[in-house]
């Protein structure tokens, strides 16, 4: 049964605080972009862009901007098998070899197990982490008839089943699987039996001409001197299976929605429901009990909840999709900069809707009063040479809190009122600002000049200067 969003008010003011945290940790690192959303069940609740998808065109992001989802595209690849798999066309635990003829690689260990379908969607296929080619440096990605013709020079890193190892080149080979299975090419495949049926109609697995003009420009990480490469756009060719697949948030949240369905295979359920949590079992834990591995996904433990999810980097781009299935919510998450860490934003935004659902409880009295409408003149952004501040009604209080922490609610200062723009400052013990007043000052357009923090100040962000040392700090007054 599909669940329902409820607590409306409160969603509205956590998504104020996330867009707020977003925008000033993009700023802040110098990230060209985000794209990101926010899944309750089947339904998309939240999605926004922040920064731009073409900065030197001045194109906004936005859910609907493209991005090179890189390694999510090897849970596309799994959901392939598992499809297979049910309909009777191979065994999770039958040797690589006998759907591809052409598999040999030297073993390090000989008289292991023969790496079989399922080791390759679980990373325990003991096998080298890529094909025999610089690919993620010179960006030249080899065709499969070159991956064919190299394997058997290469050699497995560890004997099967004894360690965790990230493959990229078990990913392509699991692809491969499904190619040889299906007897359709590993794309049409992808598009026919998964794209198609989810309705995702922005995601390609090669990218076309027309639709580039929709992807986000993707640039390298921050150099010391503060510039940013832009970045070549890439076919993976043979290592598609791992890694080629482009989306956006609006289509990955479809994907996600999908995890949260049960019931018979068909239409718009592309899995049985049982196959589905098949996948998102753990196959695999690490020795710290902390993570582990499913059929295609990471599978982590986040607080108290159990998340599953994968990451994909590619030159250019970050991309990261992360879910709690036991609670029906997903978060999607993009970025056009190397160095960008969408797992950073995914765990927080998880952490906080999860926070958001599992808050049953009626709202208070004090919830009920009205907010006051003057209020509004006082909440944005505000600086001084030492801190970033946001003040923004939250659950219908006045708050003030420092955007750039990693969760801005640990630290919030509540504003209660204390006579004409004047606010006491409350808060949890502990913080340097509670018990003293907060005071806006303001110009002869009563618009905020200055805020007196104690005895400090901070200020409308439109109107900071940096001023020259030895100057007066303060704005001059009107």
């Amino acid at each position: 049964m599909k669940k329902k969003f409820v607590h409306s008010e409160k969603l509205s003011s956590l998504i104020r605080l996330i867009e707020t945290w977003i925008e000033s940790h993009r700023a802040y690192n110098d990230l060209f972009g985000i794209s990101a959303g926010i899944v309750f069940d089947q339904d998309l609740v939240w999605a926004n862009g922040f920064g731009f998808s073409d900065p030197e065109s001045k194109i906004p992001a936005s859910p609907q901007t493209l991005y090179r989802i890189a390694s999510i595209s090897k849970l596309f690849t799994a959901t392939a098998i598992m499809q297979l798999r049910d309909s009777g066309k191979l065994n999770l635990d039958d040797p690589v070899s006998e759907y591809l003829p052409w598999f040999r690689i030297k073993k390090r260990q000989p008289g292991c197990p023969p790496v079989t379908i399922r080791h390759l969607l679980t990373h325990t296929s003991g096998l080298p982490r890529e094909a025999a080619f610089p690919y993620w440096v010179d960006f030249q990605f080899p065709t499969t008839r070159q991956i064919m013709e190299t394997l058997p020079k290469q050699e497995t890193a560890f004997a099967t089943e004894t360690i965790w190892k990230y493959s990229n080149l078990a990913l392509s080979l699991a692809g491969e699987i499904v190619q040889a299975v299906s007897e359709t090419p590993y794309a049409d495949y992808i598009k026919k039996h998964i794209l198609d049926p989810l309705g995702m109609k922005d995601t390609q697995v090669v990218l076309d001409k027309q639709a580039r003009k929709k992807l986000a420009k993707g640039y390298g990480r921050r150099m010391p001197d503060g510039s940013r490469l832009l970045m070549p756009f890439t076919d993976s060719k043979g290592i598609t299976p791992a890694a080629n697949l482009t989306s956006n948030v609006t289509d990955l949240a479809k994907f996600i929605s999908l995890q949260f369905r049960d019931g018979e295979r068909g239409g718009k359920q592309i899995l049985k429901g049982t196959t589905l949590k098949e996948m998102r079992r753990l196959q695999w834990i690490q020795p710290d009990w902390t993570w582990g591995w499913g059929l295609g996904f990471g599978v982590k433990r986040l607080d108290d909840k159990i998340i599953v999810g994968h990451g994909g980097s590619l030159a250019g781009y970050r991309t990261r999709i992360s879910l709690c299935p036991d609670e029906k919510i997903g978060v999607v998450v993009c970025i056009n900069s190397s160095d960008g860490d969408p797992l950073f934003f995914a765990d927080q935004m998880l952490r906080w809707i999860s926070s958001l659902i599992r808050d049953k409880s009626p709202a208070a009295p004090e919830r009920k009063k009205k907010i006051d409408p003057s209020w509004e003149k006082f909440t944005g952004k505000y600086r001084n040479f030492w801190w970033d501040a946001q003040i923004m009604i939250y659950n219908r209080d006045l708050v003030l809190l420092s955007p750039l922490e990693n969760d801005p609610l640990e630290n919030m200062i509540k504003l209660a009122p204390e006579g004409k723009n004047t606010f006491r400052m409350r808060g949890e013990d502990g913080s340097s600002s509670i018990g003293e007043k907060l005071i806006f000052e303001l110009d002869s357009r009563k618009k905020v000049k200055r805020v007196k923090v104690g005895q400090s100040y901070i200020f409308p962000i439109d109107s900071w200067y940096d001023p020259m040392p030895g100057l007066d700090l303060l704005p001059p007054a009107d």
